[in-house]
């Protein structure tokens, strides 16, 4: 598979000034079980020094709060919302070294232009399938080759366009 397709993980929502994740992603991450309590917990810990720290890089409850009756007007829940606090992505170690406008600015423009490879993703899968296969059996997936298969040839069973 080459690792120049790629997929856009967030959709920005400039009247809320937040993050959703995009259908296409949602939908695979759920399929290869990529998904936690939110389908980019494992990017946040890359995002945070690879650390398990990063699982929280969307922990900031009372911003969603705040946007709960427009996200809701919107036909979005609140909880699907991801939005930048600009001082969870510093940590006071050596510096801060911007403001948290500037921190603010760069990781919106970061969120929306990223897209990962399906290599990447696939790999994610891979990993995380091995680590659950004894912990939670349960969400093993025994034919998880056969399944990136599918989404490689074009054949992803929901119905999302993936190519």
């Amino acid at each position: 598979m080459s690792s120049a397709k790629t997929l856009r993980i967030f959709r920005f929502l400039d009247e809320l000034d937040a993050f959703v994740v995009t259908e296409e992603y949602r939908e695979l991450a759920d399929y290869l079980h990529l998904a936690e309590w939110t389908p980019v917990v494992w990017i946040g810990r890359l995002f945070r020094l690879d650390n398990d720290v990063g699982e929280h890089w969307f922990d900031n409850w009372e911003l969603r709060e705040e946007r709960a009756a427009k996200s809701n007007a919107a036909g979005i829940h609140e909880e699907e919302l991801l939005i930048i606090d600009p001082d969870r992505f510093q940590d006071g170690r050596d510096g801060p070294c911007h403001d948290a406008l500037q921190r603010k600015r760069f990781w919106t423009d970061v969120l929306r232009s990223l897209e990962l490879s399906y290599e990447t993703l696939f790999d994610e899968a891979r990993k995380a399938n091995a680590r659950i296969k004894d912990i939670l059996p349960e969400e093993y997936l025994p034919d998880l080759e056969d399944r990136i298969e599918r989404i490689g040839s074009g054949r992803f069973p929901k119905g999302a366009n993936l190519a």
